[in-house]
């Protein structure tokens, strides 16, 4: 038996263009992939961002409309929505503090991390901690796509939509969340995906790389 190795399945992925609307992505993947989306590192394991998976063909089709009518929305199977917090608040970092209590204890030191935390964030602006929150997000984004190609599913990472339009609809806003990106899950269509018979595009290692 093959098995591919990691490089192997990034080399085979690539950001879907054309996704094939009959098939479907089993749910033993999505459940894979979000999985892999939730074991994500992110800054001091605050994970301040929400997933949304969203299998209604209906309200992906609504959020095709406010996102450039990019076709794997609604030709994919599955679109996961990453919405990030609106701003960091005393109460979801107690959250973040009472789960390390649950699951490690009151451990020496604890509090007084995450109350450092609290210094830190609760003085700036909701506009600065939104994009801290994003860029958390963008890190389980992309181990997604990692866990997306490892399952030999497709994905697309798609920035191209109105955030306060995609709010609107998941009703984010009154979650305290903000849409970030979004990734529909699928299947490569063949014969009408332009970009699939194309070479993948890198830079060269010594362009790219500098070792010290």
């Amino acid at each position: 038996m093959n098995i591919k190795s990691l490089n192997e399945h990034l080399s085979w992925r690539y950001a879907t263009k054309k996704m094939t609307p009959e098939q479907t992505v089993p749910e033993d993947k999505v459940n894979a992939i979000v999985e892999a989306i939730r074991m994500a590192p992110t800054s001091s394991g605050t994970q301040p961002f929400e997933i949304f998976v969203i299998r209604d063909a209906d309200l992906r089709a609504k959020i095709r409309k406010v996102a450039r009518d990019q076709s794997p929305i609604t030709d994919g199977s599955h679109l996961i929505v990453f919405a990030a917090w609106d701003d960091y608040t005393a109460e979801r970092i107690d959250e973040v503090l009472n789960l390390n209590i649950e699951l490690r204890g009151d451990v020496p030191g604890l509090k007084d991390y995450y109350e450092n935390l609290k210094e830190m964030y609760l003085p700036l602006d909701a506009r600065t901690n939104f994009e801290h929150a994003a860029r958390q997000a963008y890190i389980a984004l992309g181990v997604g796509m990692v866990a997306a190609a490892e399952q030999e599913v497709d994905s697309t990472p798609m920035e191209g939509f109105d955030p306060d339009k995609v709010d609107e609809i998941l009703g984010l806003r009154e979650k305290g969340l903000r849409s970030v990106v979004l990734l529909p899950l699928g299947y490569r269509h063949a014969e009408e995906d332009w970009l699939l018979p194309m070479p993948k595009v890198r830079k060269s290692r010594e362009r790219l790389v500098t070792e010290i």
